[in-house]
Order: C-alpha cells, then structure tokens, then sequence
C-alpha cells in the first residue's frame, strides 16, 4: 500500500545493519539496502557488470563490492569506483517511516 508521496516500504529498519546489505523486494525489483553512520541507502540489487546481486557483497568503507567481479560501487550514489564495473547502479532517496525503509520507486536518480 503505498505511504506518504509516493514513498513505498522496502524493509524493517531495524533488519538492516552496517555489517552488511540486506536484499528487499518490491513489485518484481530487487533493491540492496544499507545502512552506513545510522543513514540509510538504496540500491539496485543487480550489478551492471555481470549476475553479481549487491545485497550479497562486501560492505568496504562507503562502498559496496560486487561478489561476481569484485568490481565496486559507492553507496551513497551508486557510481562504479572499482573496475571491472565502469556503469553506475541506480540509486534512490530512503527515507525512514514508522519504522521502515521507504523508496519512492519513481524516483531512482
């Protein structure tokens, strides 16, 4: 059901920790969510590499580390920082509501 402008619940915040990414699904769309320094952070699941899904790397500083390649992504905004991964991740805005990670899907900047 949706919540306030447009913004949809992926997960529990409480499901997520620093340690490492937690996968959510919604409508068919695999997100990765984390969380770094108590702010959270969404991101396509899939790599634009190759088959390596997000939610199951190496959480590294502020960047995620694909399991296929080992190529890298910054959490934050979803750019490729490590090769083989040259092509950014969508990402998108969380936001935090009654306990629960919400995305507007719409929205992936």
């Amino acid at each position: 059901m949706p919540a306030n402008n447009g913004l949809r619940p992926l997960c529990a915040a409480a499901s997520v920790t620093a340690a490492a990414p937690r996968l959510a699904e919604l409508d068919g769309t695999a997100y990765a969510v984390f969380k770094l320094d108590g702010v959270y952070y969404v991101l396509e699941d899939a790599c634009t590499h190759g088959p390596g899904q997000l939610s199951e790397g190496a959480v590294i500083g502020e960047e995620v580390e694909c399991p296929f390649h080992q190529g890298r992504f910054n959490i934050k905004t979803g750019q490729a920082v490590l090769p083989p991964c040259t092509e950014a991740v969508r990402a998108w805005k969380a936001v935090v509501m009654d306990g629960s990670v919400c995305i507007d899907p719409d929205e992936g900047r």
